[in-house]
């Protein structure tokens, strides 16, 4: 008898039994739905995290895009016109559901969504995006 096992037809008796496997089966399948669980909810945690830094990212978009038609030859003629210069690709993972219009729209990151509505820009701001 070695370690506490009867091996009653071996010499050595190694390896582990058929109860000890099940045991560690277990407890590998409950951290596995823990993980899985929590993996979930980081997913959409960054997801919201994205959609919040891409809305930043439009906000300074706008104000660079409105600066530089304030200091050009021809200077700010119409909100309409500033939009149409402005970079509305916001990259990989981003896609815009509705939109985006002048107005705003619909910003989703993988599951998550965010429907923004813009202000428009005057001669003396920039305009201004913000989550409805």
């Amino acid at each position: 008898m070695k370690h506490g096992r009867v091996c009653p037809t071996l010499k050595n008796c190694k390896g582990f039994t058929l109860i000890e496997i099940m045991a560690v089966m277990v407890i590998i399948s409950v951290l596995a739905g823990v993980g899985v669980r929590k993996f979930d909810e980081i997913s959409v945690s960054a997801s919201a995290k994205a959609l919040e830094q891409g809305l930043s990212e439009l906000n300074s978009r706008e104000l660079l895009t409105w600066a530089l038609v304030k200091f050009s030859d021809q200077g700010w003629v119409t909100d309409e016109a500033l939009f149409a210069q402005l970079d509305k690709n916001m990259g990989t993972g981003y896609q815009w559901a509705s939109g985006p219009a002048v107005t705003g729209g619909t910003l989703h990151m993988t599951s998550a969504s965010i429907t923004i509505a813009r202000t428009p820009s005057t001669v003396s701001s920039a305009g201004k995006w913000a989550a409805n």
